[in-house]
């Protein structure tokens, strides 16, 4: 276990220091109770990638974690008037306006993703984290789990949770590839080129290509056939994050080239060559990445379960999940939101703990996978190969518009309701995730 202190009602690792890891762990920090520590592989916390966009659900996520001050410092949001707009759907031979997608008192909120993570970090107590330490196994018996490093050390606590991402070796843990099969990532037929362009270098290319500089600023999907592009402004509007995404359709199971690295520096020719005959909008964006990097989109397929005993994988161990709808964060906080929930209430402790993992599973599992499994099909809908819709684009323009509301009504709040009634703890006031201290 963590310590000798008997007062502890509870001892919690956590696997990886990414934006849901830390975020969790923040959340717990914050009850007396608990014991946490958290273990990320890396030497210092970071994150790859650029842009990363929050719908309401993730917002309320992020409310609920005590984490909306740090939040709200560092968002980007849709330049008035256009502040409820997510994103403006535009054809891609001609930057037709299609429809819009709102997301009333939202919109577009964006961060960079290191930003973010920055931020979140801010909020943890010192003692928590450990670096330099990959998880390569763990084991478990009655009385807890452990984590093996590949230092060579290991870390015993009442629960383990594996927050470590795509490649996560908790999963491995919880779905042995032995019983159930390779359950890893895998590719999803996508490529996504990605670039950030400062705005108003943007702009410039957008009124020199005779396209509406408002395009820049203004959150856009350019949607074409097997080919889609987006932007929206991060780093307080002061760059636009560009990813441009092409997907292989000629086989129901694509692989990729045996060798190749899921991220590759490539070359502007290769990114223009892709998108040979689209708008001037388009081509402005793609002229101002001078130095693309493409990456391979893997997923991980809809997981039997998540928890196995005193171990749970969650975020993108879990439900690893392509882009197209912004959701893979926003499950990962509402995750971390609904589990520290769970753990920081007054009747957790080391012998109903497991029980807490089961509800947590029995209570998130189903969405999870849905929205996995609804992002993977809104890239067919942007690419005009969605069942029933195709380049149909009146009823392109009806699911766009609608696609989403499911997905953002949800409230974590209902999920951990329903836990404590599954674990039978309606009776006692139990605790929420205990709020951020005051400065």
């Amino acid at each position: 276990m963590v310590s000798d202190n008997h007062d502890t009602r509870l001892s919690i690792g956590i696997i990886g220091g990414g934006i849901g890891g830390v975020a969790l762990a923040v959340a717990l920090s914050r009850d007396p109770g608990l014991e946490v520590r958290l273990f990320e592989a890396a030497e210092r916390f970071s994150e790859i990638g650029a842009g990363v966009s929050f719908g309401p659900n993730a917002v309320k996520a992020i409310t609920l974690l005590g984490l909306e001050a740090s939040y709200r410092r560092i968002a980007d949001s849709s330049p008035a008037p256009f502040e409820d707009v997510w994103f403006e759907w535009r054809r891609w031979h001609d930057d037709a306006y299609l429809t819009a997608t709102l997301a009333p008192g939202c919109g577009q909120s964006s961060v960079h993703r290191a930003d973010f993570l920055e931020a979140i970090v801010e909020n943890l107590p010192d003692g928590i984290a450990r670096f330099g330490k990959r998880c390569v196994e763990v084991t478990q018996n009655a009385e807890g789990a452990t984590a093996h490093f590949s230092d060579g050390t290991t870390f015993s606590a009442d629960i383990l949770i594996g927050f470590d991402g795509i490649k996560s070796a908790v999963r491995e843990h919880v779905l042995p590839p032995a019983q159930h099969g390779d359950l890893g990532p895998f590719w999803s037929g996508t490529y996504a080129y990605r670039g950030m362009v400062p705005t108003q270098q943007l702009e410039a290319a957008m009124a020199a290509k005779g396209a509406d500089s408002r395009l820049a600023r203004v959150p856009q999907m350019y949607l074409g056939p097997d080919r889609h592009i987006l932007t929206f402004p991060v780093k307080q509007a002061e760059l636009i994050n560009v990813v441009a995404f092409i997907t292989d359709r000629s086989t129901p199971t694509p692989r990729l080239p045996a060798g190749e690295e899921w991220v590759k520096a490539v070359s502007q020719d290769e990114l223009l060559e892709v998108f040979d005959g689209w708008g001037a909008g388009s081509q402005a964006i793609l002229d101002c990445i001078p130095e693309p990097t493409r990456w391979a989109l893997h997923e991980l397929p809809e997981l039997p379960r998540y928890r196995r005993g005193r171990v749970l994988v969650v975020g993108d161990a879990a439900h690893a999940m392509v882009p197209h709808q912004g959701a893979g964060a926003g499950q990962a906080l509402e995750d971390a939101y609904v589990l520290a929930s769970l753990l920081t209430d007054a009747a957790c402790d080391r012998q109903s703990a497991e029980q807490a993992l089961a509800a947590f599973e029995a209570v998130r599992h189903a969405r999870a996978c849905k929205v996995q499994r609804t992002s993977h099909e809104a890239g067919d809908v942007y690419e005009y190969a969605a069942a029933g819709i195709g380049d149909d684009e009146a009823r392109l323009i009806q699911n766009l518009e609608t696609r989403y509301d499911w997905l953002w009504q949800h409230d974590p709040q209902d999920d951990v309701a329903e836990a404590r009634r599954r674990l039978g703890w309606e009776e006692h006031l139990g605790s929420r995730v205990p709020e951020a201290r005051r400065a």
